[in-house]
């Protein structure tokens, strides 16, 4: 991940790490997603969509504003054809990003919580 001073704005270092934190969601110790590994197959952009749509989604959670960027263009090709060959492939994206999403609240919630027992502990 660039850091932050690599970005024009807040918001977007902030939707591009919801996007990568969503990636990272895949792994089999999180949220098990195994759909392609290969640049530019279906299963690679499907699990592009799922990055972005968990972005949108994380993005809402902490009330962020969402900016659309310039490498968006260069998915919705892939994107488009993905969903045009399954017609559930959007309910599959949007029901495994909101996993995501929701996956890396839970454990971001866990973490608040156990610095604030440590602090009163202290």
């Amino acid at each position: 991940m660039p850091g932050f001073d690599q970005f024009p704005d807040r918001a977007n270092y902030y939707s591009t790490l919801a996007h990568e934190t969503t990636h990272w969601t895949s792994h089999s110790s999180r949220c098990d997603r195994q759909l392609g590994k290969r640049f530019g197959d279906a299963a690679y952009a499907m699990e592009e969509l799922i990055a972005e749509l968990g972005s949108a989604y994380t993005m809402a959670g902490l009330e962020l504003e969402l900016t659309p960027r310039a490498d968006h263009a260069a998915y919705i090709a892939s994107w488009l054809k993905v969903l045009k060959s399954d017609k559930r492939a959007i309910f599959t994206a949007a029901a495994q990003a909101q996993k995501a999403a929701d996956w890396l609240r839970e454990r971001s919630l866990r973490t608040v919580e156990a610095r604030e027992m440590a602090e009163v502990a202290a």
